[in-house]
């Protein structure tokens, strides 16, 4: 499985694999999806990561951005659970860090804004 490794992550800019990328994206364990938009900007719900429930990971690893701004609704981390499908959501300074401890570990998928 390919299994995508970050090398760095600073303020709106992400490494992954040594490419570079500066808009909010998601990792799933055979890609990388660049420019992941949500319906409304600093709130994550369902929709955002129809994408993520169709690989059925064991964990979804979800970046809050630099102070955290990103919101996961109740609906959405009731269809996670439901989907049997563990849930870390941190700031991304920090996610990224568990995202490469544990991408070899189990099936993980991620969700990264990059922003604030």
């Amino acid at each position: 499985m390919f299994a995508p490794k970050i090398d760095s992550y600073t303020f709106s800019l992400m490494i992954i694999d040594g490419n570079t990328f500066r808009k909010d994206l998601i990792i799933l364990p055979d890609r990388v999806i660049n420019d992941w938009w949500r319906k409304s900007g600093h709130t994550l719900i369902p929709e955002d990561i129809q994408v993520i429930f169709e690989t059925s990971p064991d964990l979804l690893i979800v970046g809050t951005g630099s102070v955290d701004r990103l919101k996961i609704t109740d609906e959405a981390i009731k269809k996670i659970k439901e989907n049997g499908i563990e849930l870390i959501a941190l700031p991304t300074g920090k996610a990224w860090q568990i995202y490469n401890k544990e991408k070899d570990k189990k099936k993980v998928a991620a969700a990264f804004h990059l922003t604030c």
